[in-house]
């Protein structure tokens, strides 16, 4: 050792540089020193540099620049080594060898040694591929930055690598250290060994590729942060604060195994340390506020902030934790991002800790868990739209979590309000964010609302049913899904008449969805929730009417005893709705596809004809007349739908008890047809009404019958044909029987005929037989009105009638009924074959729509003198209804016809004419699209039409005209059809906005672009861009589709226009659009051309575009610019 002891000395004396050979032979001498516990060498050293008068400071100062010299890592490792070695070593000076500066250079040396991997020496264990690439492209721009890339120039002349081993060794000493300084003197180097300390785990797992090596490091950083955090480095408090600073940036990183390692001393360690520590104790308590502070903004990382928060609440005492949730909810008032994490917070905070409504304290009122829930809902109208998404999301977690208790979900339910009138309550925040703005609230809210009805059991009032209704048409398929489940959980909780009307008139509607998803589960869910419904009821009222019959003396007793006894009230509310007349298409579609994919089962052919039966029996057993008994209204209507696909189903005696029942009860209602003449006594209405029941239970009859034709036996199809063709010759039929009955006797024909030859042949016949009886019917009908009215103008005018012109107009009134149905029967004809001879027919009907007027150009048919019009209205708008019929089949006739249809069109002051042409124009643009295309302009002039069901019905149709490209979007249609966002009519308005801003957005995206600046001069009624005046027709027309005036309303309603058709564009196409404004209004005024300032005055000074000066704004929402007029003034 002598030998070594002079090299050391010499090599201080020297005062050069010490070399790697310097430091090896120190690294000796103290190894051998602490193995033997000897000091007797390390004496010998310290004699030696006394008498040759070298301090001890010398040694520590070229042990430090060893440290710091830069020229190897290795070095430097070997020299902190050496350094904390000479600390650590018997009888060793410490408070002379020890000083700040060097401390801070050990701890600068371990932070380079792990931020070198590359200079391991091979036996370590280091993945350093990554760490080489890095250093080696710094090492290139060294020369120029030398300052910035210190630590990367200390690789340059490297002399040899360090084992890892000696980095583990050099923590294991510096633990070791610890306990010999005291760092309460030196709180600097305290500061820098916490930071150091907290840093490599972070550098390690970024630098380092072996997970090995990490969790050695991570145990002896732990370690050493526990000596810290001893009383004997200073107050625990102070350092705990900066233990936890440091350690803050570990548990709010996104690599795992640093947060891992960061928020397992806090729990692990650091809370059991606090146990015998107020300090200590405090300091972690405050940590999740410290966390809240600096957790991140963006989603992913926040959400593992939220976690790691939480991991550190559950591990303090409960007043701390009582606290932090205090804490949450001032929090829920602060800034935006506080707000967006308190929202956060709250659900996890209430899942994660026991007793969230402090059920185990006295006070559960003032409980920190309902002061959270609180907040929450007052976020749900946060003025940020993440921020109320996000906490109608979380309230819907915490409403699971709460709800498998019952004591907490009676709270709940009680402090939300939810199922209650409040004007605080949740039901009123979920109707408004149901329609909120942006579709992440929309779907949030509807979210929340199938949590709440599904799990607290609440009832939804009427606004927010209709509100979740609409939603099922949201234009975005996330929200219809969403929509859908929630208002199908409500109807799986409860069952009131109000939500089973709004959940059958929002689902069914959806089976036309373009989205395949929605269609399969709007079959699905019509399945669930209202064929098996119904098979269920129908199979228990079967066994409930046999209780009923065994005691009939008591039950005629109670005179209170209702249907619904037998047959449940929701069933009949559903059987009722289903066949209302907007939602029986949809039923129809449904059960068609259900019937294709082999999901309907017999039971529900079986349940229907027991809730008839059932229905019929106890009318019956009242004692009432079986002619005013109608089965539950929808039940025969879907068993005509259901028997398609199960016509083995269903039994053919109980098809023909009923066929006989209603045939034989429906003498008492012939005649009475709902083309009544105004004279009709009113004590009639009544019969009316349930005669129109009747026949609709015959139609629907019919129907059934004729499904199931194919299963029944030459004979009885053969008396049902017979009995079918002789109810039609009567002419006695409501005319929505006809159709059923001319149906069901083609079907029944096919059945009877051997072969499709013979069954045409069969059909031809009888549909001449007809044709030929209503043909005499008609004639009949019109000579007695031409005789009439010859006879009436001859005679005086008489006070008082007599018994014999009673009779006469008695016996003309049912002669009118007779030829009302034989006409309509005439076009159900020619529908079920077209190929019949029309020619007789024809004539009369031609002589009956232009009674009263001239033709020129039928000249060989004659015009009858009496206006049939006026005589006999329900007969000519039917002949109307049928020549439309037979135009169908008929390209010539059609041809020759369709300038009668618009002009009648154009001149008829009868809605329900004009109703039945519109729709008649629709088919024929369909069969002759050429031939009507030139009519579309008159056509479209029903969307101003006074009658709302007119404008909806010309709405409905062109529309589905233009998306099946029947019809082009060109010319003055879009112009046109523009006023109908800002129609009279509310339905009107919502089916405009959703074809602008849906429909027409994806099938032209650029019609709203091209048409914009046009737009302007249309609707303000200017036609100075054409240069030409129009004439006084077109003029009326134009002024028809326009919106003239400068009063509020009219310029209300076109900014409403403008801003949707801006909504449509996109960000270039708004410059685009201002850029046209300004080359063809402003321009044009500004060269003091004539008709420019025209255009100029009435676009902008007479409408609500007025501005001084005229500004166009671009204001930035999420996802899309809005371009905006505004009026600025002064």
């Amino acid at each position: 050792m002598d030998e070594i002891i002079g090299r050391i000395v010499a090599n201080l004396e020297t005062q050069s540089p010490i070399s790697q050979y310097f430091l090896r032979d120190l690294d000796i001498l103290l190894d051998y020193t602490l193995n033997t516990s000897d000091p007797i060498d390390l004496e010998n050293l310290y004699s030696e540099l006394s008498s040759r008068n070298i301090s001890h400071s010398s040694l520590t100062n070229a042990i430090a620049s060893a440290m710091d010299s830069g020229l190897s890592s290795g070095n430097s490792v070997l020299a902190s080594k050496v350094y904390l070695s000479l600390l650590l070593s018997p009888n060793s000076p410490v408070f002379t060898l020890f000083t700040p500066m060097a401390f801070l250079t050990l701890l600068r040396s371990i932070r380079l040694a792990i931020k070198n991997p590359s200079l391991v020496s091979r036996e370590g264990s280091v993945s350093c591929s990554e760490g080489r690439k890095k250093k080696g492209r710094r090492n290139v721009r060294g020369n120029k930055n030398r300052v910035e890339n210190r630590d990367a120039l200390e690789n340059e002349g490297e002399e040899g690598g360090y084992d890892v081993k000696d980095l583990f060794l050099l923590l294991e000493k510096l633990e070791m250290v610890m306990g010999l300084v005291h760092l309460d003197r030196f709180p600097d180097c305290l500061r820098a060994l916490v930071q150091t300390v907290c840093e490599i785990p972070m550098m390690a797992f970024e630098f380092w590729g072996n997970l090995g090596n990490f969790r050695r490091l991570s145990d002896l950083c732990s370690l050493v942060l526990i000596e810290a955090l001893k009383p004997d480095h200073g107050n625990q408090g102070d350092t705990a604060a900066e233990v936890l600073k440091a350690i803050a940036l570990l548990i709010l990183s996104s690599k795992s195994q640093v947060r891992t390692f960061g928020l397992g001393f806090v729990v692990n360690r650091m809370v059991r340390m606090g146990e015998s520590s107020d300090g200590i104790k405090k300091a972690v308590a405050n940590m999740p506020k410290y966390l809240v502070q600096k957790a991140p903004e963006k989603a992913e990382p926040r959400a593992l902030a939220v976690e790691s928060i939480i991991e550190i609440v559950k591990a303090l005492d409960f007043e701390y934790q009582v606290g932090f949730g205090d804490y949450v909810v001032k929090m829920s008032q602060g800034k935006g991002h506080f707000r967006l994490l308190s929202v956060d917070l709250v659900p996890v905070l209430m899942m994660s800790l026991g007793g969230p409504f402090g059920f185990d304290m006295v006070e559960s009122e003032n409980s920190w868990g309902l002061r959270l829930v609180e907040a929450l809902v007052q976020r749900c109208s946060d003025l940020t739209a993440g921020i109320r998404a996000r906490a109608l999301t979380n309230l819907a977690q915490i409403v699971v979590f709460l709800s498998g208790n019952d004591r907490s979900r009676t709270m709940l339910k009680d402090m939300i309000g939810f199922g209650h009138e409040r004007t605080n309550g949740i039901n009123k925040i979920l109707k408004i964010r149901c329609m909120d703005e942006k579709a992440a609230v929309r779907k949030a809210a509807l979210l929340l609302i199938s949590k709440l009805t599904g799990l607290l059991g609440g009832e939804l009032d009427e606004e927010l049913l209709k509100t979740v209704g609409m939603a099922c048409s949201d234009p975005l398929v996330s929200i219809r899904k969403v929509a859908i489940s929630a208002l199908s959980e409500a109807f799986r909780t409860y069952s009131s008449p109000l939500l089973m009307k709004e959940w059958v008139h929002s689902i069914p509607r959806l089976i036309t969805d373009s989205e395949t998803s929605i269609q399969e589960e709007c079959e699905n869910l019509f399945l669930e929730l209202v064929l098996d419904c119904i098979s269920r009821a129908g199979l228990k009222c079967s066994a409930n009417y046999d209780s009923f019959t065994c005691d009939t003396s008591s039950k005629r007793n109670s005179s209170d005893m209702d249907a619904e006894l037998l047959i449940p009230e929701g069933v009949l509310v559903l059987l009722k709705e289903i066949c209302d007349g907007e939602v029986s298409p949809w039923v129809k579609k449904i059960c068609s596809s259900l019937g294709k994919k082999k999901k309907l089962k017999t039971k529900i052919v079986t349940a229907l004809q027991n809730i008839i039966r059932t229905s019929e029996s106890q009318w019956l057993s009242r004692c009432m007349p079986i002619e005013k008994w109608t089965a539950p209204p929808g039940a025969w209507f879907l068993l005509s739908e259901v028997s398609v696909f199960l016509s083995k189903a269903v039994d053919w005696e109980f098809l023909h008890h009923h066929w006989q029942l209603l045939d034989n009860n429906t003498t008492v209602n012939e005649l009475k047809s709902p083309y009544r003449q105004e004279c009709a006594d009113e004590e009639m209405v009544d019969v009316e009404s349930s005669s129109v029941a009747w026949a609709g239970d015959r139609v629907f009859l019919l129907q059934t019958i004729s499904n199931v034709s194919m299963e029944l036996p030459p004979e009885p199809a053969a008396d049902l044909a017979q009995n079918f063709l002789k109810r039609l010759e009567g002419f006695n039929m409501h005319s929505t029987e006809v159709n059923a009955h001319v149906k069901a006797l083609k079907t029944l024909c096919k059945r009877k005929a051997l072969n499709p030859e013979e069954a045409d042949s069969l059909v031809l016949r009888w549909v001449n037989q007809l044709q030929s009886k209503a043909s005499k019917v008609l004639d009949l009908y019109m000579s007695k009105i031409s005789d009439a009215k010859k006879e009436n103008t001859l005679l005086t005018p008489q006070t008082a009638v007599s018994r014999k012109e009673q009779r006469t107009a008695d016996a003309m009134s049912k002669l009118l009924a007779k030829a009302i149905i034989a006409v309509y029967t005439i076009g159900s004809l020619v529908i079920v074959c077209p190929s019949a001879d029309l020619k007789t027919i024809v004539p009369t009907i031609h002589t009956i729509i232009t009674s009263g007027s001239s033709d020129p150009k039928s000249s060989k048919i004659p015009v009858l003198a009496v206006a049939v019009k006026q005589r006999a209205p329900s007969l000519y708008i039917q002949a109307w209804l049928t020549i439309g019929k037979i135009c169908l089949a008929d390209a010539k006739l059609a041809k020759r016809y369709l300038p009668l249809f618009v002009q009648e069109l154009e001149k008829s002051d009868c809605a329900a004419l004009r109703n039945n042409i519109i729709v008649m124009m629709a088919d024929f643009c369909v069969r002759y699209t050429a031939m009507v295309d030139c009519y579309m302009s008159k056509i479209t002039k029903c969307l101003r039409d006074p009658c709302e069901l007119i404008r909806r019905q010309t709405f409905i149709l062109l529309s589905r005209l233009l998306q099946l490209d029947y019809v082009k979007w060109r010319g003055v249609l879009f112009l046109r059809f523009l006023l109908c966002l800002v129609d009279d009519s509310d339905k009107i308005r919502q089916l405009a906005d959703f074809l602008f801003g849906n429909i027409l957005k994806a099938k032209a995206p650029l019609l709203a672009y091209n048409s914009f600046v046009e737009s302007i001069f249309v609707l303000n009624d200017c036609n100075a861009h054409t240069g030409r005046s129009n004439s006084n027709s077109s003029r009326n027309e134009t002024r028809l589709f326009s919106i003239r005036g400068n009063d509020e309303c009219s310029r209300s309603q076109r900014m409403h226009i403008y801003a949707t058709l801006l909504k449509q564009m996109a960000p270039e196409h708004l410059l685009a659009t201002f850029a046209k404004v300004c080359a063809e209004i402003l321009a044009a005024a500004s060269d003091e051309d004539s008709t420019g300032q025209a255009v100029l005055q009435v676009t902008f000074f007479d409408s609500h575009l007025s501005v001084s000066p005229f500004r166009f704004l671009f204001v930035r929402q999420p996802g899309f610019l809005i371009g905006k007029f505004c009026v600025i003034e002064g």
